[in-house]
């Protein structure tokens, strides 16, 4: 079996890509097609309006998620913290990944409060890629790096 090198997570700000969404979505990993009941369903149930953060935002959050990955001892290969959700690609660190996001994300909610963001901020859960090879590591950093331009 092959050992993972690292990984690529995602995850999005609250109610910008709902389950349904016509971009399509993911659900335990696995890619789903648009579904405009289920979409529907899902934004009648937000109970706040969409979060989008702002420029200043997305780069405290960025910030947080640097601080916290040297805390870890985790190396960020690719960083991109947009209006609407984060892509993260890390090493692999021999630690549980959704503990490991879920802290990413809480000391990125934290720096948000200090500077006055109140309310949810986050969708719960998170996608997640592993690699297990230098080429698939590299493809993930080429995406973040290509579609995501350093902005933060």
């Amino acid at each position: 079996m092959a050992n993972t090198i690292g990984y690529m997570v995602t995850w999005t700000t609250y109610g910008s890509w709902l389950q349904g969404d016509k971009r399509e979505y993911s659900k335990d990993g696995e890619i789903l097609p648009p579904n405009e009941e289920l979409a529907d369903a899902n934004s009648k149930a937000l109970t706040k309006d969409a979060v989008e953060l702002t420029f200043n935002q997305r780069r405290i959050a960025a910030e947080a998620i640097r601080q916290k990955a040297v805390q870890l001892g985790q190396r960020i290969y690719a960083l991109s913290v947009t209006a609407k959700h984060v892509h993260l690609v890390v090493e692999y660190i021999p630690r549980p990944i959704g503990v490991v996001v879920q802290r990413y994300k809480g000391c990125a909610v934290r720096a948000l409060r200090k500077e006055g963001m109140q309310g949810r901020v986050w969708t719960a859960g998170f996608n997640k890629r592993y690699c297990f090879d230098a080429n698939t590591l590299q493809i993930k950093i080429n995406y973040v790096n290509k579609n995501h331009p350093k902005n933060n």
